[in-house]
């Protein structure tokens, strides 16, 4: 399902315009994104959380010449379901 598609759906489900439900999505993922830059978690009951995951840096090798490189450290976005959602 793309976003589209998700737009939609949402849309059909809650009885709203397409139009909507888009600035609904968009605001939800914007929400989330501001969150996660902050460094703070998302929980939603019966759904899951979404998280920041620090990397540490480290070092790596290039696999075409072997050569050792440095990795820098990073923070990632981490999804863990709930138990509702599986």
């Amino acid at each position: 399902m793309n976003k589209t598609e998700l737009i939609a759906a949402m849309a059909e489900k809650a009885g709203i315009s397409k139009v909507d439900a888009g600035k609904a999505l968009n605001a939800y993922v914007d929400v989330i994104k501001e969150q996660l830059i902050k460094g703070e978690k998302v929980t939603l009951v019966g759904f899951g959380t979404f998280g920041v995951n620090e990397r540490p840096a480290r070092v790596g090798r290039n696999p075409r010449t072997g050569a050792s490189i440095k990795i820098a450290a990073k923070k990632t976005a981490k999804f863990k379901p709930g138990k509702g959602l599986i």
